[in-house]
């Protein structure tokens, strides 16, 4: 598969590989919300997934007319309690019934509860990560930022299940060796600043082969890992600097603010999964429009088919 440059061109590639591998199941926690099952109703339409929707039977078969989809087309697990949907969501994945565990109106600690819990979560024995993919005008390729969302202050080994966690996800949607930048605010090691001397030791880790099918330099500022003509006035030689795929951020305050930069201040197209975890996991706001979800879903097929 060829390196996937736009988030239109995603959706494209995984109807391809439902075609001929067929569709996925995706398992909604609490499907209570008309935008939600729109969303659902356009990848299932588009020939993505089937769903298994999760909640208050009554309210979920009004969300479903709502959206102009067919009861008929769903399967629905009528599950009033609010606490208990993301158990009943997620024993479904890890039982094998279906491949992805997406959130619905379930508030959010409820839903990783149920995937963290020990006899029917998705743990993997490694970090759980979150990575927001982005394409914004002008840039050429898809860019990955992780953590953002779920690790708050990782350590260095926590760093380097993230860092190998996007690569992962990176792979899935065509880019075969990601160029990785490990940002800080400035490009040198610096002892005063220890996010430098974690980014020095990933570096190495990737030449010793405990980070693989990547290539990782950093320290990097955002500037010269993004930026061609920047990396070259700084004189920074090195295959990622001005060409990062990938961007491991220091810390959850860095990468949140990063992230919604590009979102509020650019043209762009923006989507988010949790990986690292037994299956794809789809955390979406319940902010976000039916075109989000709908491009965290495509991603997450992708995911589940690599």
């Amino acid at each position: 598969m060829e390196q996937i440059r736009s988030l239109s061109q995603m959706i494209a590639e995984a109807k391809k590989l439902c075609a001929s591998k067929g569709k996925k199941r995706v398992s909604v926690a609490m499907a209570e919300d008309a935008g939600l099952i729109k969303a659902v109703e356009d990848a299932r339409a588009a020939g993505l997934i089937e769903a298994t929707l999760v909640g208050n039977a009554d309210k979920v078969k009004g969300c479903i007319a709502e959206a102009g989809a067919k009861e008929a087309d769903y399967n629905i697990i009528d599950e009033k309690n609010e606490a208990k949907c993301g158990i009943v969501a997620v024993a479904e994945v890890s039982s094998k019934r279906a491949d992805i565990y997406m959130k619905g109106q379930l508030h959010t600690d409820h839903f990783l509860r149920g995937m963290l819990n020990k006899e029917v979560g998705l743990r993997s024995g490694k970090v759980i990560s979150h990575c927001y993919f982005h394409e914004i005008d002008g840039l050429g390729r898809i860019l990955f930022i992780a953590d953002a969302a779920f690790n708050t202050y990782p350590d260095l080994k926590q760093k380097a299940d993230i860092l190998q966690n996007t690569v992962n996800f990176a792979r899935a949607l065509g880019v075969e060796c990601p160029k990785v930048a490990c940002l800080a605010a400035v490009e040198v090691v610096n002892p005063d600043m220890p996010c430098t001397l974690d980014a020095a030791a990933l570096v190495q880790m990737n030449a010793r082969g405990q980070i693989k099918n990547c290539v990782v330099d950093g320290p990097l500022a955002l500037d010269n890992a993004i930026n061609e003509e920047a990396a070259k006035i700084k004189k920074i030689t090195s295959p990622v600097a001005g060409k990062a795929d990938v961007l491991i951020v220091p810390h959850i305050d860095a990468g949140n603010m990063l992230s919604k930069s590009i979102v509020y201040f650019s043209k762009n197209e923006t989507a988010g999964l949790i990986i690292g975890a037994a299956a794809p996991v789809i955390l979406t706001s319940r902010a976000d429009s039916p075109r989000a979800k709908m491009l965290s879903i495509a991603a997450a097929v992708m995911l589940a088919n690599a």
